[in-house]
């Protein structure tokens, strides 16, 4: 038997408000507010979700000057997924933030896992040289309420490549 798939119900997009939106208001300073989710059709299946925000920008909070970077986002969803254009304007309202590197990478995983409450998620900051060195925070979070031995695997073995591979996230971003 054939199964059939349906587009999405205006019920299951009535919390998506910016996608579409010809009034799009960007945030001057850090904003979680913006965040929206959707329903999560398919919470059956274990799949992953990467965004590649590729012009993230932020402040260093002792000299103001900006840092840049490319900060990917990968999470396991469960039954909410974050809009894609809410994250953007969600990413972009660091712009005149004032934080270290570390932080924000944290308050983005923080955010994100308040709002979607995710099997797993991880954010990876590849922030460009300043200074003559570059910094490139990583963290992940394994969800208590679903931890599996292979989810905690998942998630050591994901900090274990990115040590191995930190020198050629330098050498692609330079």
């Amino acid at each position: 038997m054939k199964k059939t798939h349906h587009s999405r119900t205006s019920n299951e997009l009535a919390g998506v408000t910016e996608l579409g939106s010809n009034e799009t208001h960007y945030s001057d300073d850090y904003d979680p507010s913006v965040l929206e989710t959707f329903v999560n059709k398919h919470p059956q299946n274990d799949y992953l979700v990467t965004f590649d925000g590729y012009e993230f920008t932020s402040l260093c909070p002792k000299t103001g000057q900006p840092d840049f970077a490319n900060v990917f986002i990968s999470y396991i969803p469960t039954e909410k997924m974050v809009e894609s254009k809410s994250l953007k304007l969600y990413l972009f309202s660091f712009r005149n933030h004032g934080d270290f590197h570390e932080d924000c990478m944290n308050i983005i995983l923080d955010d994100l896992y308040k709002l979607m409450n995710p099997k797993y998620i991880e954010v990876l900051g590849l922030f460009t040289p300043r200074g003559g060195i570059s910094i490139y925070p990583f963290v992940n979070r394994v969800n208590p309420a679903f931890e599996t031995e292979e989810l905690s695997n998942l998630a050591f073995q994901r900090k274990l490549h990115f040590l191995g591979n930190v020198q050629s996230y330098g050498r692609a971003i330079r």
